[in-house]
């Protein structure tokens, strides 16, 4: 065996690259779903196990492994529509190529080490060459570790890894399938309404198999922490002390909710309780993630990171939002959708309730825009985030935003917090004025991506 000093010395001369395929820790959070067509399996990598897996810190370059075993399950082959996944994914090559060693750095590093030794500078070509050759067997253990877009034939099984942009939180990849055959002679004649229009009369043809397969996941992804990761919501609201409602009693009981947030104490109203989400966690989850960002809880160094993103006008997907309290607890979900910078962004906070309607949860909640930043002394920091006072077009945009998700099976609105016109606004907690019609909108959230049965627009 090898010192370790001359160990750790041959590693600072030369660059190594060994990933470790052994490791397969993050198959224990894989979920699975399957039809008629085929099983799908689905895990995401975290910044650790990407690093160990692939032998460089994939995640500091934005790039997220996600693998996927598919199981054909029919008798045509499949194909998979990979921008389904993600449309902006990395090809294997290219991955491999974000996460090259830089040659420059190499010798950076060496050359601090060639200051203390100077004879070692003679070894600057070792240097160079082992890096070649490293990032020469990344670009190998990449394309080799990929999923590769091949059709899967009927009974086989494809698997590896797709390279995606990073996300954290929850990470939402949707597998679309598509059954594949014939000839393509055969597929433009059918496309053809020339050809159609000639060709001879005959018995119907009884219908046709299912053609395309979707699945939708919801996956965890260990690496930040949210508020609800601290709330039991079975401790919170018992099963079974869950009041399950007809459409009617729901809606008598949501016309009777707090009409606006607290503070802690309970002695001033905030922002309008405007959104209604009738879901279970999955679901919402699920429904939400694909768009919307988890917010982590306040600590010293998510503070750091909103401040620095703050002064430096940057993006912080995932920073944490104040608290707002209603029914003595601050939000039990906070989700966000970042736009240009952190002083850009959609805020959303849901609470559970002990309603439950067609067997799925009630949440209600505050959502409102922000559009900038201004002083206040009702803030630690002396600076707040200044909502826009049109709250009914943040309210009103997570139905169009879930709409083109797919992800509505109905929607509609019941009486809130009552109107208040612009000339006679209320305040929120931090003295921002909004006006509004008064309207929660109450969104029913579907398991998959279906088109609505009812939206109600007024």
């Amino acid at each position: 065996m090898a010192h370790p000093l001359l160990t750790a010395l041959w590693r600072r001369l030369t660059t190594p690259y060994t990933p470790d395929e052994s490791v397969d820790s993050y198959q224990a959070r894989a979920q699975t779903q399957h039809d008629d067509l085929a099983e799908v399996t689905v895990a995401v990598l975290d910044a650790k196990e990407s690093a160990r897996v692939f032998g460089v810190h994939t995640a500091r370059r934005g790039v997220q492994p996600v693998f996927l075993r598919i199981a054909n399950r029919c008798q045509a082959n499949l194909r998979l529509q990979l921008v389904s996944i993600d449309p902006n994914y990395y090809t294997p090559l290219e991955a491999a190529g974000v996460n090259h060693f830089s040659i420059l750095k190499r010798l950076s590093a060496f050359g601090f080490v060639g200051y203390l030794f100077l004879p070692l500078l003679a070894l600057v070509p070792l240097k160079l060459i082992t890096a070649y050759q490293a990032n020469r067997r990344m670009d190998e253990y990449f394309s080799r570790r990929a999923f590769h877009l091949r059709p899967i034939p009927p009974g086989g099984t494809s698997e590896g890894f797709v390279f995606t942009p990073l996300d954290a939180g929850t990470k939402i990849v949707h597998v679309l399938l598509h059954a594949i055959g014939g000839s393509l002679e055969g597929a433009l004649d059918k496309a053809d309404p020339a050809a159609a229009a000639h060709a001879p009369s005959a018995a119907p043809e009884p219908a046709a198999p299912a053609t395309k397969a979707e699945f939708t996941f919801a996956l965890p992804v260990p690496g930040i922490t949210t508020d609800y990761l601290h709330r039991d919501f079975n401790s919170l609201v018992p099963p079974s002390s869950l009041e399950h409602c007809d459409v009617h009693a729901l809606v008598v009981h949501l016309e009777g909710m707090p009409p606006a947030t607290t503070n802690a104490k309970a002695v001033r109203t905030g922002d309008p309780v405007n959104l209604v989400i009738i879901g279970d966690f999955d679901r919402l989850i699920g429904s939400f993630a694909a768009r919307w960002d988890e917010s982590e809880t306040i600590t010293l160094e998510t503070c750091w990171k909103t401040t620095r993103a703050f002064l430096l006008g940057s993006d912080y997907r995932y920073s944490p939002v104040s608290p707002l309290h209603l029914f003595g607890r601050s939000q039990d979900v906070a989700l966000q959708r970042t736009r240009r910078s952190i002083n850009e962004r959609l805020h959303l906070r849901l609470w559970l309730t002990p309603l439950c309607l067609a067997g799925q949860q009630v949440w209600v909640g505050q959502v409102s825009r922000d559009i900038g930043v201004r002083f206040t002394t009702k803030a630690w920091n002396l600076t707040t985030h200044r909502i826009d006072p049109d709250v009914d077009e943040a309210r009103d945009y997570v139905i169009e935003d879930l709409l083109q998700a797919e992800r509505i099976q109905a929607a509609g609105y019941v009486d809130g917090v009552g109107a208040c016109t612009r000339a006679a606004p209320r305040r929120n907690l931090t003295g921002d004025p909004y006006f509004t019609d008064g309207k929660r909108a109450v969104i029913m959230l579907s398991a998959t991506r279906t088109l609505p049965r009812f939206v109600a627009w007024t």
